[in-house]
């Protein structure tokens, strides 16, 4: 069996203020390459925390995390910053584009920053990355020229720039009308099945976690259905 490409062992997590109080009860579980898995439940159930935690952002919790078979736990913030920004691509609510950039800059950061292809590369790679979104003529566009959906896909572009291992997102769809959320699914549904990465989205949108391979139910700081134990399960 493939190396998972993210793996949850018990992870725990407190905060104290003011008082100590649990936020999640040793989550534990696989996602797969190629695996496309949203993660549901009420506000406040620890959706973003463990998220944050799985991203590398938030590195205070107890428990193991494993991102293509390599633990996390004892790597200096240096490392975690490359391993973030090399195998993990992000997609949020709000797209975070850069307005004084082109569209095809904006794509091209991450690439610029990781700093292991030419400009020239990186260019040509963003191109390609437009071009799976179908905005590949808006790449001259300041990001302000673009609707909502054509935003949301910048910054899908972006996030698939360094070939990531796994695409994480946090209501990536949440301002979205329904048809645009529509097509962002459909986008994220193609990068699993067809470009074999793997997907973790939070969700408030029940349409949308229904259609994807796994649902990862929490509630109150655990993981409530019993199909999120591993990787293809």
């Amino acid at each position: 069996m493939d190396t998972p490409a993210l793996e949850a062992r018990q992870i725990t997590k407190y905060f104290d203020d003011p008082v100590r109080v649990q936020v999640l009860h040793g989550i534990t579980f696989a996602l797969g390459r190629g695996e496309f898995a949203a993660v549901v439940g009420k506000s406040g159930c620890g959706k973003s925390t463990l998220l944050y935690i799985l991203s590398t952002m938030d590195t205070v919790y107890e428990g193991d995390l494993l991102i293509d078979g390599v633990f996390m736990r004892d790597k200096k913030e240096a490392e975690l910053a490359r391993v973030r920004n090399e195998q993990i691509g992000f997609v949020f609510q709000f797209h975070y584009l850069l307005n004084e950039f082109s569209v095809l800059r904006n794509v091209m950061l991450p690439g610029e920053k990781l700093g292991k292809l030419s400009s020239q590369e990186i260019e040509h790679r963003a191109y390609e990355k437009l071009k799976i979104l179908g905005i590949e003529s808006e790449a001259l566009k300041k990001p302000n020229q673009l609707s909502g959906g054509q935003k949301q896909r910048v910054a899908i572009a972006r996030a698939l720039i360094n070939d990531p291992l796994i695409i994480m997102g946090d209501e990536p769809t949440g301002n979205l009308d329904k048809k645009n959320g529509e097509v962002v699914f459909d986008i994220f549904k193609e990068l699993a099945e067809t470009y074999h990465q793997a997907l973790l989205i939070v969700t408030h949108d029940p349409e949308f976690a229904a259609k994807t391979h796994r649902i990862i139910e929490m509630e109150d700081g655990r993981i409530s259905n019993g199909i999120a134990l591993s990787a293809g399960q």
